[in-house]
């Protein structure tokens, strides 16, 4: 837990150099080259990718699918029954042809990797501020999730990358790009006609269609469940089904929601109503409040809501960075600037109210991170582990 609190702190001080609102590659006015401040910035980014990915790579048996994982590996490896999709499987075949044998450690190195990569890309292209986004990556235990189902935190981050092409209206390579990261987990299809939705301009028929839909899922539990089924049949004769999930098990994912929609709700007019990114992520919310609190009856609901809530390392940032200053400062302003003596009253509110939650919110995470459909504590690492762990006997 104090690895994990120290984690958060020194990687979220590092993110408070990161400018991207200025690329690091850019070039200072009289083709000087890089500035200083463009490099520390350069320099922050990566140092982060290293830490996020380094972690990630460097753990063993820290997640609640870890052993399970391990032996998916096996089973690909010798042509075995599994359930996971194509890609995910070639890509494990081709990996343990190249090191010569079952090196699971090489699989989960290269997906915390390119995950973490995704993750960095997506929050520094399309936040307004990358500090605030990454606080809430880090805050909101994203990043520790991401220990647990590997790839299914790998098409996560893919969404959340997606999202550029959804608001360019570039619809082809938003679908082509949710086709590919289907070959690594197939519930990500869901997002396709979810962001398509959210992406239109609601009317109040739609709106009340919507909600006569939403009504219906508790209502009509076994025909929903049914059509679930037939969509993702892998859940089938599964222990998932035997849990029920229920409002309790949806609780945070609620008031994650819960509290979004309160400060969109506060500060539309001013940040949402005219923006439209911070309108589409804020219909994701919608969407995500209404799965959380009317399906919950479904197995592992907490999937297909993260694919609507992730945003909220977006939209959060849009709404705090969009409330206006009693003395707007230069160049715009920066997270690091929102306490400072010109910042509105409201927007000081908001970030602090903001900030106490998110940190209210990652420590009742660590407290129950070890808990079983989490369990990323304790952390461990293969560097420090006996070997007889690292040659699979703990499952073989």
């Amino acid at each position: 837990m104090i690895f994990y609190g120290l984690l958060g702190a020194v990687t979220i001080a590092l993110a408070c150099l990161v400018d991207n609102r200025a690329s690091c590659c850019a070039k200072a006015v009289g083709g000087m080259g890089m500035t200083r401040r463009q490099a520390c910035s350069c320099a922050a980014l990566f140092t982060l990718f290293l830490v996020l990915a380094g972690t990630a790579a460097l753990r063993i048996d820290v997640g609640n699918d870890y052993g399970n994982y391990v032996n998916t590996f096996h089973e690909i490896y010798v042509g075995g029954y599994v359930v996971t999709e194509p890609g995910f499987n070639w890509l494990v075949r081709f990996l343990f042809l190249l090191s010569g044998g079952e090196n699971y450690l090489l699989v989960f190195g290269l997906f915390a990797v390119v995950t973490a990569v995704i993750f960095l890309k997506a929050m520094y292209d399309q936040s307004v501020d990358f500090t605030l986004s990454f606080a809430l990556f880090m805050l909101l235990g994203l990043y520790f999730r991401t220990f647990n189902t590997v790839r299914y935190y790998f098409v996560l981050a893919v969404t959340l990358y997606s999202l550029r092409y959804v608001l360019k209206r570039e619809y082809g390579k938003f679908v082509l790009l949710i086709l590919l990261a289907a070959l690594f987990h197939k519930s990500v299809l869901v997002v396709i006609p979810l962001y398509l939705i959210a992406a239109l301009p609601w009317k109040k028929w739609q709106v009340a269609l919507g909600a006569a839909f939403a009504v219906s899922l508790p209502l009509f539990q076994g025909f929903w469940m049914k059509v679930v089924l037939w969509l993702y049949p892998s859940y089938q004769n599964t222990v998932y089904l035997q849990k029920e999930t229920g409002l309790e098990g949806s609780l945070m994912g609620i008031i994650r929601c819960a509290a979004v929609l309160v400060l969109g709700l506060f500060a539309y007019r001013e940040t949402i109503k005219e923006n439209r990114a911070n309108l589409f992520y804020f219909k994701l919310n919608l969407l995500g409040l209404a799965l959380y609190t009317c399906a919950s009856f479904l197995p592992l609901v907490s999937r297909f809501g993260y694919y609507l809530i992730t945003a909220h390392v977006l939209l959060v940032p849009g709404i705090l960075m969009g409330m206006p200053d009693e003395a707007p400062e230069p160049g715009g302003a920066s997270a690091l600037r929102l306490l400072k003596k010109g910042a509105g009253k409201k927007k000081k509110v908001m970030f602090l109210l903001t900030a106490a939650f998110c940190l209210l919110y990652f420590a009742y995470f660590l407290l129950t991170a070890h808990q079983e459909g989490v369990r990323v504590l304790p952390y461990h690492s293969w560097i420090f582990t006996e070997k007889e762990w690292l040659n699979g006997s703990f499952i073989f």
